[in-house]
């Protein structure tokens, strides 16, 4: 007799779970259209293809559901920048194909960072990109004198920086694969300089 109740309730367990998760990706496509201030309960609902009361049920408030959504982005982004320790090519190509999935959102966001809101969100993940750094040319790093080290970690994050990529890809119109050439170029450079 238990069978059909245990059931019943994992359904319910399961259609919970895919509307909270369909929500929170209404947010993250909506993010990528406009400034997150724009985005308002009533779009994000009917992107959703829910209410705004079930939106508010998962997630209380807007700024929940904001915070929710920004969770969700940062560990999908930790995801597709990893890449092999000490592999220069598969670093250039994991930051890469990183920014060519979300670089345009990124600076979109980066032109609202005077919001607190949008600042909570990019500042992590500038420190998220120095920290990638430091993990993925590890090797490289450990090889070199201490006193190096910090020095070559700002020229390496530059290189490999967002702007970096604006500037290749979107400044100068080239295309993807010209822009891992020149960006590998540059942390060749770097670690090979003496």
């Amino acid at each position: 007799m238990d069978a059909p109740r245990t059931y019943t309730m994992r359904a319910r367990a399961d259609a919970k779970a895919a509307t909270r998760l369909r929500v929170l990706r209404a947010v993250l496509e909506l993010s990528e259209e406009k400034m997150t201030i724009e985005i308002t309960l009533d779009e994000v609902a009917s992107r959703a293809g829910t209410s705004v009361q079930t939106v508010l049920r998962h997630f209380g408030t807007r700024d929940a559901l904001l915070d929710e959504a920004v969770r969700l982005a940062s560990a999908e982004v930790e995801q597709e920048r990893r890449a092999p320790v000490g592999d220069v090519g598969g670093a250039i190509q994991a930051i890469v194909a990183h920014y060519e999935r979300r670089g345009d959102h990124v600076l979109r966001l980066l032109g609202q960072e005077h919001d607190p809101r949008i600042a909570a969100v990019v500042e992590p993940g500038k420190r998220l990109h120095r920290r990638w750094v430091e993990d993925v040319f590890r090797p490289q790093l450990d090889a070199r004198p201490p006193g190096d080290r910090d020095a070559l970690v700002d020229l390496l994050a530059v290189a490999t920086d967002l702007y970096t990529w604006k500037l290749l890809r979107r400044d100068r119109g080239l295309d993807a694969a010209t822009t891992r050439s020149r960006m590998h170029t540059l942390v060749a450079a770097l670690l090979a300089g003496d």
